[in-house]
């Protein structure tokens, strides 16, 4: 699986900001795919994730801002993020596994193991 991130870049405190992700070699019938991020000097977490179904996952931080979404059987995927706030400047990274059991395994954020370069997002207050 080869993932491409695009979309990132710098936004004013409340502004709106659109990811995008280029998923290529997708030969499995089904895949989890979810959007982390890293802030400088923390560690990585899920942010928004999807299963094939199309059920989703948010992060506590980020619910009823951001929406995560697929097309094109799972080739494209997005983050649509509203209301940024400074604590949403980092790398934010695409990513996937092949999703091979339901009832909630793309909900673990351990599961993922194909992984794009990421974008940079910026919010200055």
């Amino acid at each position: 699986v080869h993932l491409v991130e695009s979309g990132g870049g710098s936004v004013q405190s409340g502004g709106s900001l659109r990811l995008s992700c280029a998923a290529s070699e997708l030969t499995y019938p089904s895949y989890c795919m979810g959007w982390f991020r890293q802030a400088p000097g923390k560690r990585r977490e899920a942010v928004a994730l999807i299963n094939g179904a199309g059920s989703t996952h948010y992060a506590d931080s980020v619910k009823g801002r951001f929406t995560i979404s697929q097309a094109n059987r799972q080739s494209e995927l997005y983050l649509q993020m509203d209301g940024l706030k400074s604590e949403g400047t980092a790398m934010y990274y695409c990513a996937a596994a092949r999703q091979t059991n339901f009832d909630g395994y793309c909900f673990q954020p351990g599961v993922y193991d194909f992984w794009g370069k990421g974008t940079q997002v910026i919010v200055s207050s």
